[in-house]
């Protein structure tokens, strides 16, 4: 098989630390039952992990090059039906384009930080969730989204009105070819469901209410949501939240008792 040189412009980073397949296999907590949704498998070094640990692994490679090495590598697991290799762009995914049986599936991959938010929207609001999310992720996304700081952004509150996000390690930049010029951060997110929203408009609702909230960072809430023309500081107060509170001073909790009531 030939030589693969990572592609810059697929923000290509390819993990060789076994430390970090090893922390992130036992994130995943897999059995041969498991159904693992891979995003951009690389050279496959996650993905023999994968395999080892899971009854089915379903991968989605963008780059062609490395689609023909995977088929290549792997070509006695796509025979034997253990591994679906398929050459597309994760955005565009979806499991009816390859009339694959949707099915209960944990999403555990390696992905490219210039597409992270887009992933995290993607299959979080998916009405077929994974039921688990393991990612690799640049270490300062995998902080704001667990809010290691205690100030909660527009993407922490987005990912726990699904799951509940956990940051498992930091995977520095030499465990990596290229070697990134920052550091990453494993982190899962377990209990993924709807449960907060009873329909499409809530949910609808609630996103374009946090939006709204986390307008003007340096505002006060109150002040991001005048547009709303009603008495948002009496509606604060029924839902426990300072009138002087920012966005970021808010819970998930105080985001879905707002969007009840605004």
């Amino acid at each position: 098989m030939k030589h693969i040189r990572p592609k810059k412009s697929l923000g290509q980073n390819f993990l060789k630390s076994h430390t970090a397949l090893t922390q992130i296999i036992a994130a995943g907590k897999l059995n041969k039952k498991d159904v693992v949704l891979e995003i951009g498998p690389g050279k496959g070094a996650l993905t023999e992990k994968l395999l080892e640990h899971a009854g089915t692994v379903i991968a989605i490679e963008k780059d062609t090059n490395l689609f023909v090495y995977l088929s290549e590598k792997f070509s006695d697991e796509i025979q034997e039906g253990t591994f679906i290799l398929l050459n597309d762009d994760i955005l565009d995914f979806s499991f009816s384009n390859y009339k694959i049986r949707e099915t209960k599936y944990k999403l555990i991959a390696n992905i490219p930080y210039n597409i992270t938010g887009a992933i995290l929207r993607k299959f979080l609001s998916l009405e077929t969730q994974p039921e688990k999310m393991v990612l690799l992720v640049q270490k300062e996304v995998a902080e704001r989204i667990v809010a290691r700081d205690r100030k909660e952004s527009i993407l922490s509150i987005s990912v726990k009105a699904y799951g509940t996000p956990k940051y498992i390690a930091k995977v520095p930049a030499r465990y990596f070819s290229p070697a990134p010029k920052v550091d990453s951060a494993i982190i899962s997110i377990e209990n993924i469901s709807k449960a907060h929203f009873a329909s499409i408009k809530e949910e609808s609702h609630f996103f374009e209410l946090l939006r709204a909230g986390f307008a003007h960072k340096r505002k006060l809430l109150t002040s991001n949501l005048s547009h709303l023309g009603i008495n948002t500081k009496t509606v604060l107060i029924e839902c426990s939240i300072s009138t002087q509170a920012r966005a970021e001073n808010l819970t998930l909790k105080h985001w879905i008792c707002l969007s009840k009531k605004l």
